[in-house]
């Protein structure tokens, strides 16, 4: 396993157990036989080391983000949120997290920062959304996931497993849904 991601998020390598946390993972997927792939990675997120638990929503769909806007064109997502009760490191989870991508076919094809994003079509899609209360703006781990707020596939599935769910820096999630729709 790379060195980086056997190392905590305050830089010490784990090697004390953590407390629990919870960490918010979407999931998405356009390419491929969507449904099958989501529920195999759902049975490896479950099966990660230090994850106790996995709470996810049902699967939404959801048409293509691309840099100018929905892509009606392009192959619709099939979206879920899973809800991990860990106690690994955040940069260690982000790293099982392409892993599992990697495993189901996810090819990266140019280098994007989280901020840039990913804007190709994939097999899965596997976003580290939040980690508990954590804030980071590094480069390799950006907390919340910065365009998380924006994107009604992730809050509408994450309020489906969390009602009172918080993401740090913005609040509930049921009133950014609510401003993201325009409802007051």
């Amino acid at each position: 396993m790379n060195r980086r991601f056997a190392q905590g998020f305050d830089g010490e390598t784990e090697r004390h157990p953590r407390e629990a946390v919870e960490a918010v993972v979407a999931l998405g997927a356009n390419l491929g036989d969507r449904a099958e792939t989501m529920a195999a990675a759902i049975k490896d997120l479950a099966r990660v080391p230090l994850v106790d638990a996995v709470r996810v929503s049902e699967p939404i769909e959801s048409v293509a983000m691309k840099p100018e806007g929905p892509d009606a064109s392009a192959p619709a997502y099939l979206n879920a949120v899973a809800i991990l009760t860990t106690r690994l490191a955040p940069s260690v989870l982000l790293g099982y997290l392409h892993t599992i991508e990697q495993r189901h076919g996810r090819e990266r094809s140019t280098r994007r920062s989280a901020r840039e994003g990913g804007w190709e079509d994939r097999t899965l899609d596997l976003d580290l959304i939040a980690y508990g209360d954590v804030v980071s703006d590094d480069s390799d781990l950006l907390l919340p996931h910065p365009r998380a707020a924006e994107r009604d596939f992730v809050l509408g599935p994450w309020l489906a497993v969390d009602p009172d769910a918080v993401l740090p820096g913005v609040g509930r999630v049921d009133e950014a849904l609510r401003r993201l729709r325009g409802d007051r």
